[in-house]
């Protein structure tokens, strides 16, 4: 009994916390918090759907304590049958009319949206067409319209519809940015296709929503958004090859020699695996490690470590050859 009475205390102190912490997170990977048109219209359907229910909840729980307090028994009342009322026509039609008249408020709009988002805007011409294919575990970015391409960070302009193809190469995935729009699935042979829109220059977090494998929950990605001018430079220094310095050249040897089979360093990005082409000047290694020497030698020694199940094969390179191959990949950065 005491055990029961000690939970009960505890509840309200469980409703603070969980109220406090709501209020906590990172506004680039928040659906609450919408950094663009396709997030705010989908925004709007949630708080829609939300306030329909309380209006709901309220007037139940309304009628609820009246019909307590209005018919309870009073003291020196004794046991009495009440008095049997059966059926009210106007009663009937009103809590008959009532819910249809909700459920068109929310289904009306939430079609219409639905149609809305899902419009296909790859022959827009003022719209940006990005190809998404997802990888075990990794994403890869086709820009068809522009000629380049790249991996883990997807790159955007302010204010323009992105027009996004997706498909997957292994197994189902699901793309995700939660600050700029819903979910959308990638699957094999099949393509989905879906927009979005950033409002602001920055840095969005983009997830895997389906569970996939092993390192599911390592499947990250970035969106950085840039004002168009920014964007056009980027494309620019994306169709710029490296400048490598004397001092790489032994680690470009290595990097042909072990990995050019499947990582390409140009502008198309043709290969098996991740387009390195600017790779020092994203954000993350693998999609989730910082840009540090050390971290980047593990995961050339043995990716199965930090990213379980990834396909890129282990390298048993001696020290000199892995300090060699840093040193060429901290080269293949993008112009200034």
């Amino acid at each position: 009994m005491i055990r029961w009475q000690n939970l009960w205390r505890s509840i309200p102190l469980f409703g603070l916390m969980m109220l406090l912490l709501t209020g906590c997170g990172d506004d680039t990977i928040s659906a609450l918090k919408p950094r663009g048109p396709v997030a705010r219209d989908q925004m709007f359907l949630m708080k829609l759907s939300f306030f329909i229910m309380l209006l709901v909840v309220v007037v139940v729980f309304v009628l609820y304590i009246y019909v307590l307090l209005r018919f309870r028994k009073k003291k020196g009342e004794k046991d009495i049958i009440p008095k049997q009322v059966e059926g009210s026509h106007t009663l009937e039609i009103i809590w008959t009319t009532i819910p249809i008249i909700l459920l068109l408020i929310l289904a009306v709009p939430t079609v219409q949206y639905t149609f809305k988002l899902l419009e296909d805007h790859r022959d827009n011409k003022d719209a940006l067409h990005v190809k998404v294919t997802a990888h075990a575990f990794w994403w890869q970015f086709d820009y068809p319209s522009l000629g380049i391409a790249t991996a883990q960070d997807l790159v955007i302009p302010t204010g323009k519809k992105i027009a996004f193809e997706l498909t997957a190469s292994d197994v189902k995935h699901s793309f995700w940015v939660p600050s700029l729009g819903g979910k959308m699935d990638t699957n094999v042979g099949q393509t989905n296709v879906y927009y979005l829109e950033a409002d602001d220059a920055d840095t969005f977090l983009g997830k895997c929503a389906e569970l996939c494998g092993a390192s599911h929950s390592l499947m990250d990605f970035k969106v950085k958004s840039m004002e168009p001018a920014d964007f056009d430079q980027w494309v620019s220094k994306m169709k710029t090859p490296a400048a490598i310095p004397a001092e790489a050249k032994a680690g470009e040897q290595l990097f042909k020699d072990n990995c050019l089979s499947c990582h390409a360093v140009n502008a198309q990005g043709l290969g098996a695996g991740p387009n390195l082409n600017g790779f020092a000047s994203r954000e993350k290694v693998a999609g989730i490690l910082p840009h540090d020497d050390e971290l980047l030698k593990e995961w050339i020694k043995d990716p199965q470590s930090i990213k379980p199940g990834a396909k890129m094969p282990a390298f048993a390179l001696k020290d000199q050859e892995l300090n060699d191959l840093v040193k060429y990949l901290n080269s293949l950065k993008l112009p200034q």
